[in-house]
């Protein structure tokens, strides 16, 4: 049985090499998990003599077959009880994460299956990330920052940052919700806000790029 902290570990530096593409720095690691550095370089020590990871000097670490497999299960059941409370439980989708990342050390295979069969066998959570297969398959679509899309482009959101409860509750009051459809009338130059038509509604709606950058679209 490996520790909820090597888990975590884990799981971060898999989210990290994902979004950054390549080798994770240790001090990406220790921003991530708001740890210190000299944490970092402990844990990461442990994590190679477990031969869950390759730790390059002055470039990075990389996860291994065995690391990755780890991070893809406890990544599995955090999805699944994030989409169960928010379904069966009502949660708002900003109270998940943080219910999840209390759950998803303590749940055995079998309850992980039960939630599995009782959602159908879910692909994707609920911020609309992949969820991986029991197997350690994961789908993961190529979706594009909001915050990049150009004035008459239209997109429908498909993903949303979950590292924010703020601003999923302030994406939830202004309509910003999967499945909904999106045109940019406006981009402001030199980092200026973009302002959206939400559906076939005529009002408009100022987001900051800050926001914006958090959350992922598929153009139309």
């Amino acid at each position: 049985m490996l520790s909820e902290a090597v888990q975590d570990y884990l799981k971060a530096i898999y989210k990290l090499a994902q979004a950054e593409a390549g080798s994770v720095t240790t001090s990406l690691i220790a921003a991530r998990l708001e740890v210190a550095p000299a944490s970092v370089t402990n844990m990461v020590k442990k994590l190679a003599e477990l031969r869950l990871l390759k730790h390059t000097p002055y470039q990075g670490v990389e996860l291994t077959p065995a690391g990755v497999k780890i991070a893809l299960e406890i990544i599995r059941h955090h999805r699944l009880l994030e989409l169960y409370l928010a379904e069966t439980l009502g949660y708002a989708w900003d109270q998940v994460h943080a219910e999840a990342d209390r759950l998803e050390h303590a749940i055995s295979e079998d309850f992980e299956d039960r939630i599995d069969q009782a959602l159908g066998y879910p692909r994707v959570g609920a911020h609309g990330e992949p969820i991986p297969s029991k197997q350690g398959d994961i789908d993961t679509p190529s979706y594009q920052p909001l915050a990049q899309m150009q004035a008459g482009q239209q997109v429908v959101v498909r993903r949303v940052s979950d590292r924010y409860p703020e601003m999923l509750r302030y994406l939830d009051e202004v309509g910003l919700k999967l499945g909904v459809r999106l045109e940019v009338r406006e981009k402001a130059p030199f980092q200026g806000p973009l302002v959206l038509r939400i559906g076939g509604c005529r009002k408009r709606l100022t987001l900051g790029l800050e926001v914006a950058s958090q959350v992922f679209v598929e153009a139309v």
